[in-house]
């Protein structure tokens, strides 16, 4: 590739360089001394990195391939820290300012930092002595950033990638790279206490190896050699660990420029190298040969290794589709183990549930225990009565028949008494009397045994009340057995407590013997009275300890008897507390129908307030036709009033005549019951009474059958008529004609006009 862009050689690149490492701080020599002993080569490399980084920004931007090609050769040791710091944008951080605050506060993970300080390169020599300078500062910059990012701390890695930053550059500016690498190369999420990163690098790497090397993946799961257990150091300190520290630096360099991909190229490229070797090997010697071959093969240089990285097929996109994939697989994972804690609660729970099912059960049978021992209590107990009542019935018997031998004893002497006395009537007498007294003492005794047989009556139906309280009679035969077996227990403890006596006798007699056969012994030697002496606290202790087993034996009955009482209570506590529950149970269902009922009662209230809204619309309705009928029929009796009207007028007007005026007030008679007929429809559809009041003038018609008389009074009528109605307050005139049948010619009835005024006090009447 040609770099003649950059290789011109000024004063001013140079100086621009100088200028650059003298503010970095890092012990770099000086452009002078180095140019003296570099090669022409070497100095045409200085002086392209020195253009780069003079001119940075414009090189980023327009040159980024040609720059990463500069890089993949390799950054000059001089250049890197200044290159390393221009790459991840680190130069003027603000928390650069805040270094010195940090380092005064105390951090939570100090303890462990100073642990691993000297587990960090230590053959090196800035940090191999203990409390060096290089330690200090690689605490001082662990510590910080565990200060900084409090959710990852300090993890146990990042120290080696730390240790490399100080060898460039000091720790300020370390500081500042390594918190740009940990917030944008991605070893915040590999440093995180999950390592969930780390997981998915692994997966990523697995499917690649997968894909590109079958064969060498096989043989890895055939072995159950996982990928973690040699390719985590890897993306934990970027080779750091594992290939010497110019190598390792050499692919840090790259690292710097493209990120966590040349991590994978570079896995991938040593496994390819080393596939003939691997294939051959176990879980253990593929082991030692990731530990100590693989890194002696670097020792040439890392070229041909980056060379076959770069060979090495890589696709962002499939990268990107891999970490779906695996996001899947761990959400899937997570819902699992979800589910099984969820499990394992529920197995706990029912756990639980079993040791009280288990409790409970012993308590039952506890309960079934007493209960069959009251219950065999109570059969003794009826025996017993059972035999009392039967003496009592035997006595009864006998008091009964000594009743009748008596009663008939008297029958008989009565007898002789009604016949002659032959012999001592005073004898006789005594005798009745003894034989009264007697009989009144045979009463005496059936009462008695009367009273008695009551009594035993009455306890006989307490005690079935009482069986019947007791468990059913299928539990009796098991009730039973462990009665027998409770007694043989407490026999055997008896009988255990009687040997204990007897022992404790037998001791004592040994004892009395003894005392009796050493009454003279101040008379035997010394020895003979020591060994006497021994003999004598021999069966002290043995007495002693003959007493205490008796007294162990004892407590141990007496705990028998305890524990069984604290169980009879304890059944007592059960069946209360049953009780109270059931008790309970019952509350809750008499308080679910008390809702019940108060909600049907709230449905019957709001079903009765409907029904009353419709029997109100319903009288309303009612209501609005009786006020249509009143209107239908004060508008027929206005038509009515109208024709009569009509009919006088034209009878005053002489328009009627002898044969023509006949059938005309017919056919207002006929118009008019018609009308009436409708209004009597009307009112008995009301429910009015049929006789109507009419407030005004009651006009009746009665026509007669001699045509004068009807002239004269239709002129009569017509003059009333006017009269009246020039009349004020006489109000609207209201005619009710009553017809009666008559011949055409009208010679016998006569007919006339009937007037009434209403006045004040009284009506008047006019017939006309």
């Amino acid at each position: 590739m040609n770099f003649s862009w950059l290789l011109e050689t000024d004063s001013k690149s140079l100086r621009s360089v100088n200028g650059s490492r003298r503010n970095s701080g890092s012990s770099l020599v000086s452009s002078s001394s180095a140019s003296s002993n570099l090669s022409h080569l070497e100095e045409d490399t200085w002086i392209l990195w020195g253009r780069i980084v003079n001119e940075w920004e414009d090189v980023r931007k327009k040159k980024e391939k040609q720059l990463k090609e500069l890089v993949r050769k390799g950054i000059p040791h001089h250049f890197r820290a200044i290159v390393w710091q221009l790459l991840c944008s680190a130069q003027n951080l603000p928390i650069k300012d805040q270094y010195s605050e940090l380092l005064k506060m105390t951090s939570p993970c100090e303890k462990l930092i100073r642990r691993d300080i000297a587990r960090t390169y230590p053959e090196h020599e800035f940090f191999k002595e203990k409390d060096s300078l290089g330690q200090e500062v690689l605490f001082n910059v662990m510590k910080a950033y565990s200060l900084v990012d409090r959710e990852v701390g300090y993890c146990q890695g990042s120290a080696f990638i730390v240790g490399l930053l100080l060898m460039q550059m000091p720790e300020e500016e370390a500081f500042c790279v390594f918190v740009k690498l940990m917030q944008e190369y991605r070893l915040r999420e590999l440093f995180k206490p999950s390592m969930a990163e780390l997981g998915l690098c692994m997966y990523q790497f697995e499917c690649m190896i997968q894909e590109q090397l079958p064969e060498l993946h096989m043989h890895f799961q055939a072995q159950s050699f996982h990928t973690s257990m040699y390719a985590s150091s890897w993306f934990l300190t970027i080779f750091l660990t594992s290939f010497p520290l110019p190598v390792a630096t050499r692919i840090f360099d790259i690292f710097m420029c493209e990120g966590l991909e040349i991590v994978f190229r570079v896995g991938l490229a040593i496994l390819q190298m080393n596939q003939a070797e691997l294939i051959q090997l176990d879980m253990e010697g593929m082991l030692q040969y990731f530990q100590k071959v693989i890194p002696h093969q670097l020792d040439s240089g890392p070229d041909k290794v980056i060379q076959v990285a770069y060979q090495v097929k890589y696709n962002a996109k499939k990268m990107k589709k891999l970490e779906k994939e695996y996001t899947t697989i761990k959400t899937k994972e997570m819902e699992e183990q979800v589910e099984i804690k969820r499990l394992r609660t529920e197995n706990r729970l029912l756990k639980q549930r079993i040791d009280t099912l288990e409790k409970e059960s012993a308590s039952l049978a506890d309960r079934l225990i007493q209960g069959q021992v009251t219950r065999a209590q109570e059969a003794e107990e009826n025996y017993l009565v059972k035999r009392e009542l039967a003496t009592v019935k035997q006595q009864s018997e006998e008091a009964s028949a000594q009743l009748e031998q008596a009663q008939s004893t008297i029958r008989q002497l009565q007898q002789q008494q009604q016949q002659p006395a032959k012999g001592n009537p005073r004898y006789s007498e005594e005798f009745i009397l003894q034989l009264e007294r007697e009989l009144v003492q045979a009463r005496l005794k059936e009462a008695e045994s009367q009273c008695a047989l009551k009594e035993m009556q009455d306890k006989i139906l307490d005690m079935e009340k009482r069986n019947t309280s007791l468990p059913d009679e299928s539990n009796v035969v098991r009730l039973q057995e462990e009665l027998i077996g409770v007694k043989l227990r407490e026999a055997e403890a008896l009988t255990g407590l009687k040997e204990l006596r007897q022992q404790v006798r037998n001791l004592e007699e040994h004892w009395q013997r003894h005392l009796a056969r050493t009454a003279g012994r101040w008379k035997d030697s010394p020895r003979k009275n020591a060994a006497s002496e021994l003999q004598d606290e021999l069966m002290s202790v043995r007495l002693r300890e003959a007493e205490a087993q008796a007294e162990l034996r004892e407590t141990r009955q007496r705990m028998l008897e305890l524990e069984t009482q604290n169980q009879i209570h304890s059944n007592q506590l059960r069946r209360a507390e049953q009780e109270a529950r059931s008790l309970q149970e019952r509350v809750q269902i008499l308080t679910s129908q008390n809702k019940v009922l108060h909600a049907e009662m709230k449905e019957m209230k709001r079903k009765q307030a409907e029904i009353e809204c419709k029997n109100k619309e319903e009288v309303m309705a009612v209501r609005l036709r009786e006020a249509d009928n009143m209107a239908a029929m004060a508008e027929l009796q206005q038509q009515i009033s109208e024709l009569e009207i009509q009919k006088e007028e034209g009878r005053v007007q002489g328009q009627l005549n002898n044969t023509d005026s006949s059938q005309y007030i017919r056919d207002l008679k006929d118009q008019i019951a018609e009308l009436e007929h409708e209004i009597r429809c009307l009112k008995g559809q009301r429910g009015l009474p049929n006789q109507t009041n009419f407030d005004g003038i009651h006009i009746v018609n009665h026509y007669g059958a001699d045509d004068e008389s009807c002239q004269s009074s239709d002129e009569e009528g017509m003059k009333l008529l006017s009269h009246l109605s020039a009349r004020p307050g006489t109000g609207r005139i209201t005619l009710h004609p009553q017809l009666e049948d008559s011949d055409s010619e009208g010679d016998e009835d006569g007919e006339g006009l009937r007037l009434t005024v209403p006045s004040n006090s009284s009506h008047k009447t006019t017939t006309v």
